[in-house]
């Protein structure tokens, strides 16, 4: 078995379900309320655990009722939970989601601990992530963390994706540590200044941070699939249709299982194409972590 180690978030995300988002100065009445565990990193660890991955989760937590139920809760999916770190000073991170009718959401993150995962903090796990097949990385932890994860999987040679997300601003030099970047539509156009609005838009886009130093650049499009482009290739990998019901998390089910494809050394274009069809599944369904398929669900649809 290849390890997977992911680098990130850990948040318990609060949901409302309405009929429509609000709009700035509206409150409306929502509907069924919902509490999940959630955090780009531990969503994506989930992921790639669900579809069979040895995974490890480095993230930092609060000392407090949230942080404990999600060592629980990431423990029962069979993620090694050795590298969390408890942090006595700050709580652990929260989301406050909104869900339509239609499955879109809008999301507040209140850090937390997350913004307290420190590169000292990670010193300590060298072994660890030198050891890792793949590392997988998020924007929900500081800075100056994604930069030395970025300059440490350069200098060691080990493969890095790092999932763009919440949509930011990245220095220059970070790119041409990255082997895989996947932004979807809007996180392009931030890293970019290009608007994704069709195929070529996203070509142009893909192409604009290939000159920037990416190896591999896949953009994620939704009900549309993926665009994967390397210096190889150009290619639309098409997502199944499906009834969505709740798109939270749904990026993080892609790049999950996107990590967990690599690592075992699957052909790039079948990776993606398993990384669309778990994201896919996973809009079928409410939540983040607990929307993500098993192995056994994609060979369903397969």
């Amino acid at each position: 078995m290849r390890s997977i180690v992911v680098i990130g978030s850990s948040n318990t995300d609060m949901v409302v379900k309405t009929d429509h988002l609000p709009v700035p100065g509206e409150t409306i009445i929502g509907g069924e309320f919902f509490m999940y565990p959630g955090g780009k990193g531990a969503n994506q660890a989930v992921s790639a655990a669900r579809l069979g991955g040895q995974v490890t989760l480095i993230a930092k937590i609060g000392d407090d009722i949230f942080g404990r139920q999600a060592i629980e809760l990431i423990k029962s999916e069979g993620i090694d939970t050795s590298c969390l770190i408890a942090d006595p000073v700050a709580a652990s991170g929260v989301a406050l989601i909104t869900v339509d009718k239609n499955g879109e959401n809008c999301i507040t993150v209140a850090s937390g601990s997350n913004a307290r995962l420190l590169p000292a903090d990670l010193k300590q796990f060298l072994p660890v992530i030198q050891n890792a097949s793949i590392v997988l990385m998020q924007l929900e932890i500081p800075p100056a963390t994604v930069n030395y994860v970025s300059d440490l999987c350069q200098r060691k040679n080990i493969r890095l994706i790092l999932n763009p997300a919440p949509a930011s601003h990245l220095p220059n030099d970070l790119y041409a540590g990255l082997d895989y970047i996947t932004p979807n539509e809007r996180e392009a156009e931030m890293l970019t200044g290009i608007k994704v609005e069709d195929m070529p838009s996203a070509l142009r886009a893909a192409k604009a941070l290939k000159h920037k130093g990416v190896k591999t650049v896949i953009i994620t499009l939704g009900k549309q699939g993926a665009l994967v482009v390397t210096d190889a290739f150009e290619k639309h990998i098409p997502s199944m249709v499906v009834h969505t019901l709740d798109t939270t998390g749904a990026g993080d089910v892609f790049n999950g299982a996107l990590a967990f494809a690599l690592a075992n050394d699957m052909e790039l274009t079948a990776a993606v194409a398993i990384a669309c069809r778990a994201a896919a599944i996973s809009v079928t369904r409410l939540g983040a972590q607990s929307s993500a398929p098993y192995f056994r669900e994609l060979e369903e649809y397969l």
